[in-house]
């Protein structure tokens, strides 16, 4: 008999991934299946990124690099946010990472533990939830509600801060809804915190180039006031279709950003050195391809959400932000996963429904915009027949 620790019987995953080997399974057996759940953008890597490298591994650059990145690499990373929101962010506050989630990861492991309460968005990526649970810290939900416009609410954040906690996660643009929390709501969300100084704060800014209608991303770097206690967390993924790729980044405090060092040493040792120029060259040059990828994204929003507000039982607010849409599907009877689960073993429509994003998320589906307005149209399209023909199982 094989003793596991107990922490394992309480961690999660991302529901995201079993729906994409559900629907690549449906594919290879002939189903047509348009896929509307995974997080990817439908685009290539830029041409330019690609070549880099390339030319990386014939420059021979083979080897280990330094477990936190190459400096190249961090200072065009600092030269970024310098230039978006005209911030100074020193290189050696910069860690680089293989993807987003190895932050959340390491900023959870530092501040939870039994008896620490840690609060994360809900709906929200579920990760965030899963991290907590695996530590034994306590999961504090933050309710983001569609009333807000899918924006997390300063007041009701606060509210539940208690001596116990730790660490305060933070998602805007939000993966599923869209939303994105306007500059009034965060000033006084950072004004609030000042009475809470021991709490740490995770931003999750990897949508933050994704915005819409002259909704403006704010960066909480920009507050200096939150430096010493902030852990920004950012990368290549979304904003420059490098999924696959691995690379991300973050941004840590001095007092914790050894902390993070040595648990990179600990167990990825370091990001691949071709990516990390890739990197460098993503970073560092013409930003046409992002650019362009986000324009058409726009489009596609107006897309989605007009085809799902004709659905019957279907409502949906525009989202500000990402590329997901979070329609409420209540009034169609169906509960959101048995839902999902229809659509796509009848329908042929990959989607993820709200409950894999938290208790707040029941009553909603996520609905990524990430695939060809075709897709989309023909999508929508499944869609409508079904909720006209079937009944709620």
């Amino acid at each position: 008999m094989l003793h596991t620790v107990q922490n394992f019987e309480r961690i999660g995953e991302e529901n995201a991934f079993a729906v994409l080997a559900r629907a690549t399974e449906l594919a290879a057996g002939g189903r047509d299946i348009i896929n509307l759940g995974i997080g990817q953008p439908d685009f290539p890597t830029p041409p330019h990124i690609v070549e880099a490298a390339m030319k990386a591994l014939r420059d021979g650059h083979h080897g280990y690099t330094p477990a936190t990145g190459i400096l190249p690499l961090r200072e065009a990373v600092a030269g970024d946010l310098h230039r978006r929101f005209g911030v100074e962010v020193s290189p050696d506050n910069v860690m680089v990472v293989p993807g987003g989630k190895v932050t959340m990861f390491a900023a959870i492991l530092m501040f939870g533990e039994p008896g620490a309460e840690i609060l994360y968005p809900d709906p929200g990526f579920p990760i965030y939830r899963s991290m907590i649970e695996y530590t034994g810290a306590t999961p504090i939900p933050v309710p983001i509600r569609e009333e807000n416009g899918f924006a997390f609410s300063a007041e009701e954040t606060l509210s539940l801060i208690t001596p116990k906690t730790r660490l305060l996660i933070l998602n805007s643009p939000a993966n599923p809804t869209g939303g994105v929390t306007p500059k009034a709501e965060v000033e006084k969300l950072v004004a609030g915190l000042a009475k809470h100084p021991d709490v740490a704060i995770l931003s999750d800014e990897i949508y933050g180039t994704m915005t819409y209608d002259g909704e403006e991303h704010v960066s909480l770097l920009s507050y200096p006031e939150l430096r010493d206690r902030l852990i920004m967390l950012e990368g290549a993924s979304k904003t420059y279709a490098m999924t696959g790729w691995r690379l991300g980044w973050s941004i840590w405090p001095k007092k914790l950003y050894d902390m993070a060092r040595k648990l990179a040493v600990n167990s990825f040792s370091c990001v691949n050195a071709p990516t990390q120029w890739a990197g460098v060259a993503a970073l560092t040059g013409s930003q046409d391809a992002v650019t362009a990828m986000v324009a058409e994204f726009d489009r596609r929003r107006a897309l989605v959400v007009e085809g799902l507000n004709r659905l019957p039982g279907v409502s949906c607010i525009t989202p500000k932000g990402a590329f997901y849409a979070f329609p409420n599907i209540s009034r169609t009877g169906w509960k959101a996963k048995p839902l999902a689960s229809a659509l796509l073993e009848q329908a042929g429509i990959a989607i993820i429904g709200g409950p894999d994003f938290g208790v707040h998320g029941e009553g909603y589906i996520r609905v990524s915009y990430a695939n060809s307005a075709e897709n989309i149209a023909r999508a929508l399209e499944r869609m409508g027949a079904f909720l006209a023909e079937r009944k709620v199982a």
